[in-house]
């Protein structure tokens, strides 16, 4: 038996495996100690091999492919510093609950800790960040060593998939020479279980009857109750929340990224403009819930979370399928462990239809007032950052994907982004809710989430560049929005802005950058707009133009903070006017 040999047995053995479990995409970050393993991925025909050389964007694009597709991406790169530049799109992995599985190259053991070239210790490099480490066996090729090699992958994949989903890192140690033999033609065939060598069941968590009719007649005992639901992945979770909240007689606050703003239900019990009424305290006043159930992560909305801290009296259910503890502010009198969509369907067997919901068409008239507020406000003449996502669900083609940046974009999307039947799959980083590789997230997710828009602000840009390289090697279809308003927006809104010695320095961190050169770099198709019909035509050009378009809005920072200000201020009169908020 040579080295050779059984390197390559022992790496196809592991590849072939990988493509078993359902895995069809590897992002590979080139490199030396990786080169087995990329050269065998390289030959199987049931992969879809994409290569990206920069480490930290490699590994968010990876993020967003697993985003969109629903299945672990796979993550390769070589020994040292390439693997530390995974963390961050790990880090988001974890807390976001999207499964990678992430191969890092080795120095052998020898090789360790004696001053070797690009030798870090790679032993628990993730710590508790990834859901599962193994140092993986030196190749061999005997029997038993070529049944663990597909045994650690069947279960690193289904690890990743468990609920909460998430990364998982495999350590691979190799031994020079590094080149497998690549001219056996039967390279893959699998001698033993050519099939899987196995799989694994998943199920849902769920409640048993008694469970649920316990929580369905104590939900009876409530009027004042709502229902919020923050960022969701559940595809039948829509449906069965909109007939719950039918059924219990309570309003649904609905997140942007809860994918209950757009599609063909009935919208008949949501509330999207909540962020703009729950500032005020004689409004807040007269909303308080008895009874709150909680789906998906925190809502966006500070205003929302606030309230909700507010009342810390009420009785409040946090429902997760992932069956973690999403209660940051320890508001939750109860968790339920089940699968979201489940959980709604089961008590829908218990609940007898409220013949009132006074409390729900309180919240309903609100939300009303504030949209009709807001949209008569909006400056239509200058450009302003609130009018950009107020006219996207008009301009979005049916069934494309909205991915949005962090920091003041995602804000923006949920105070201006309101409900609509369009089928647009709304998409954000908010695990750790960094600016780092959101376009290399998008782009990643543009390749199962239909015709993808990015929108995000001039620093978040900025920041991942490097991203844009797909669209340019793999001819990768996006288009992508930059507010350019010269710096941080959001500090705009924060204490920080009161004081103006070093703000500009310290906050604003004006870039003065023309973005063009850079597009331009990558074959992209720049942009730049100065009016509504500009704006609106460079949109709908792009939905019939194949490829990387970049169209730049330049705001001002000041005058977003003002206009929101302002904004928020007609929706207080037009209240105050119509006395909606009183009993």
């Amino acid at each position: 038996m040579s080295h050779q040999s059984a390197l390559t047995a022992y790496i196809a053995a592991f590849v072939a495996e990988l493509v078993h479990t359902g895995i069809k995409d590897v992002v590979v970050s080139p490199g030396s100690r990786s080169t087995p393993m990329a050269m065998v991925m390289a030959e199987h025909p049931g992969l879809n091999l994409h290569v990206h050389v920069d480490e930290r964007s490699a590994a968010f694009f990876a993020l967003g492919i697993a985003k969109s597709s629903g299945r672990p991406a796979v993550l390769l790169c070589t020994s040292g510093t390439a693997a530390a530049n995974y963390f961050p799109a790990i880090v988001e992995a974890r807390y976001s609950r999207v499964p990678l599985l992430v191969l890092t190259a080795d120095r052998p053991h020898e090789l360790r800790d004696v001053g070797a070239p690009q030798a870090i210790d790679q032993i628990d490099l993730y710590g508790k960040h990834v859901k599962w480490f193994t140092e993986m066996a030196l190749p061999e090729e005997s029997a038993d060593m070529l049944r663990y090699a597909r045994m650690v992958c069947g279960r690193a994949a289904a690890v990743a998939l468990q609920a909460p989903a998430g990364p998982v890192h495999l350590n691979f140690p190799f031994r020079e020479p590094l080149i497998p033999d690549l001219e056996n033609e039967r390279l893959f065939e699998l001698a033993e279980r050519a099939e899987g060598f196995v799989s694994v069941t998943q199920g849902q968590r769920s409640l048993d009857q008694e469970g649920l009719k316990r929580i369905a007649a104590e939900l009876g005992m409530y009027e004042k109750g709502i229902i919020v639901c923050g960022q969701m992945d559940n595809i039948a979770f829509s449906e069965k929340v909109e007939q719950l909240a039918e059924a219990l007689g309570y309003p649904v606050l609905a997140d942007p990224l809860s994918q209950l703003r757009s599609g063909s239900n009935s919208g008949k019990w949501i509330v999207d403009a909540y962020d703009s009424f729950l500032r005020f305290e004689d409004v807040k006043q007269q909303l308080k819930p008895e009874v709150v159930i909680r789906f998906g992560a925190m809502p966006v909305s500070k205003a929302l979370t606030v309230f909700l801290k507010e009342n810390r009296g009420a009785r409040q259910f946090v429902v997760d399928g992932g069956g973690g503890w999403l209660d940051p502010h320890a508001l939750s009198t109860e968790m339920v462990y089940c699968d979201e969509a489940l959980f709604c369907e089961g008590l829908l067997s218990f609940i007898k239809k409220k013949q009132t919901a006074n409390f729900a068409g309180k919240w309903l008239r609100l939300n009303s007032i504030a949209k009709e507020a807001m949209d008569a406000g909006m400056d239509r003449e200058e450009m302003n950052e609130s009018l950009i996502y107020r006219e996207l669900p008009e301009l979005l083609p049916e069934g494309s994907s909205l991915f949005v940046g962090n920091s003041m974009p995602i804000r923006d999307l949920d105070s201006f982004f309101w409900l609509n039947d369009k089928k647009i799959n709304v998409m954000a980083n908010r695990g750790a809710n960094g600016i780092d590789g959101v376009v290399s997230t998008a782009l990643g997710a543009s390749l199962y989430g239909g015709q993808m828009y990015l929108v995000l602000g001039d620093l978040t840009f900025f920041h991942d560049l490097n991203g844009l390289l797909p669209a340019k090697l793999y001819n990768l279809d996006m288009t992508v929005i930059v507010i350019n308003n010269n710096g941080g927006g959001i500090f705009s809104f924060l204490p920080q802005a009161g004081q103006a010695r070093n703000f500009e320095r310290l906050f604003g961190t004006p870039l003065d950058l023309d973005f063009s050169h850079v597009v331009n770099m990558y074959g992209g198709n720049f942009t730049r707009v100065h009016d509504w019909t500009s704006y609106r035509d460079a949109i709908l050009s792009a939905n019939n133009t194949p490829g990387l378009k970049v169209i730049e809005v330049v705001t001002d920072r000041a005058e977003n903070a003002a206009d929101h200000r302002r904004l928020w201020a007609a929706v207080s009169r037009e209240i105050a006017r119509l006395g909606a908020g009183e009993e």
